[in-house]
């Protein structure tokens, strides 16, 4: 709904008659608000209330300032005001070049201006609702940002964790790929996030694709999209994560899982910042910025032959180790307290909830195989048990021997052991091979321990 009409004037006032209607037609609550000079008018639009409609004499300005630059000047200041550009006489070739400046649209003084101005007034207010309902998005959206921001932040005190920060905080701002290793369930796409807010990009785009998930022909055209026809079932054009990610950053989760005959089409982008699209013809240009992921052993990998060792060398600019959780001195606990008073905000109906020690105690002594996305489920999962104000021993659901700390030593490391088959079966949804591949070790050495422990 209008409010607030800014009006610029000549200084021989051939707006008059205008604004004596505008002040007929529209509601009397709407303030119409009058200025004689081009700068007045970049003023008033930086200062509140803010304004809903401005008015510029078209082509003259204030005389001063031509119309067209001044209303480059507001577009600059707010590219959604409405600008309404006034003409004494009206032709095709005034409304586009109006427009071509930066005009809404285009009111032509003379008969029946009441008339007239009812339909633009009428049409404006479309627009105002659409801006309106554009701006109310922009801010959902920025404390949705704001929120996952906070959920998804790293979390630690540690000397381990502090040192990722720094490294964090240095190469975020430099415009350069880098490599993030770690452990699965380290927090890896939390530290790409990190490098994506710290780069000042925290309102650009940013893109997530696990490289494990698609088999080499899917991942291609995930990520370089396709032209329509270029294969059956191509009905339409699609826009490949680079695409999207222009501008932001894509994070490359798992990179090592890539084929190596991909792993070339990757490397020129990476190097060139170009690609083209499945059956496409011509290069596209992205400003992507590439994060990539491994929690495998590239230097080892390279050796094998399963990686290239100039693709590593374009996304090793900065080479950012997460640790795991175990080798994290003091976070468990910090870790611990945060992600249960963030699970007690998501579900306010299960009530207050603390800690008590030997539970704690408990979870400082568990391995952690899984770091911290494991640490994660524990603590919701303990939360969601307890049936008290307090969790305990009981609601954490711990191995034994890893809870106790008691037994002989080899109890403890065959309760490490079996934590550790458990969790790569898990994550591999029950394929053997692939389990062994995550721990490292040869499929006849996987399938001894699995029988082992049944």
């Amino acid at each position: 709904m209008f409010r607030h009409i800014l009006v610029l004037e000549t200084p021989t006032d051939a707006l008059a008659e205008l604004r004596a209607a505008l002040s007929a037609v529209v509601d009397p609550s709407v303030r119409l608000e009058v200025v004689r000079d081009a700068s007045d008018v970049e003023r008033r639009l930086q200062q509140p209330p803010p304004i809903d409609v401005c008015v510029v004499p078209y082509p003259e300005g204030d005389g001063r300032t031509p119309a067209a630059e001044l209303m480059g000047a507001i577009r600059a200041l707010d590219a959604t005001v409405p600008v309404i550009a006034v003409a004494e006489r009206g032709d095709v070739n005034l409304a586009a070049n109006a427009v071509a400046a930066g005009a809404t649209d285009l009111l032509v003084r003379g008969d029946r201006l009441r008339e007239r101005l009812d339909t633009l007034i009428g049409k404006v207010r479309r627009t105002l609702a659409l801006v309106d309902c554009n701006r109310d998005l922009h801010e959902q959206n920025l404390r949705l940002r704001h929120r996952d921001g906070e959920r998804t932040r790293l979390v630690g005190e540690s000397p381990q964790i502090r040192d990722v920060l720094d490294r964090i905080a240095r190469v975020a701002a430099i415009p350069r790929p880098v490599l993030i290793v770690g452990e699965r369930g380290t927090g890896k796409e939390l530290v790409a996030r990190a490098i994506h807010a710290g780069a000042g990009r925290g309102d650009r785009p940013f893109v997530a694709v696990n490289c494990a998930a698609f088999p080499e022909a899917l991942l291609e055209s995930e990520l370089f999209g396709h032209e329509r026809g270029a294969f059956t079932g191509a009905d339409r054009q699609a826009h490949g994560r680079f695409e999207q990610a222009s501008g932001g950053t894509l994070f490359l989760d798992e990179i090592s899982r890539m084929p190596v005959a991909f792993q070339q089409k990757i490397l020129r982008v990476v190097e060139y910042g170009t690609f083209t699209r499945i059956g496409g013809m011509h290069e596209l240009r992205t400003t992507a910025r590439v994060l990539a992921a491994s929690n495998a052993d590239l230097v080892e990998s390279i050796r094998q032959g399963a990686f290239l060792p100039d693709l590593y060398d374009r996304l090793a600019f900065e080479v950012v180790h997460v640790p795991p959780l175990r080798e994290r001195q003091g976070d468990v606990r910090v870790l611990a307290r945060h992600f249960l008073r963030e699970f007690l905000k998501e579900v306010p109906a299960l009530g207050d909830k603390g800690w008590d020690e030997p539970a704690l105690a408990a979870l400082e002594r568990y391995p952690f195989p899984g770091n911290v996305r494991e640490l994660k489920t524990i603590v919701e999962r303990a939360a969601y048990r307890d049936t008290t104000r307090e969790i305990n021993l009981d609601d954490l659901a711990l191995p034994e021997a890893a809870a106790s700390g008691e037994g002989t030593f080899r109890d403890r490391v065959e309760a490490f052991e079996r934590q550790l088959i458990r969790h790569a079966l898990t994550a591999s949804g029950g394929n053997q091979a692939d389990a062994a591949r995550r721990l490292g070790l040869a499929y006849h050495r996987f399938r001894y321990y699995s029988q082992k422990y049944r």
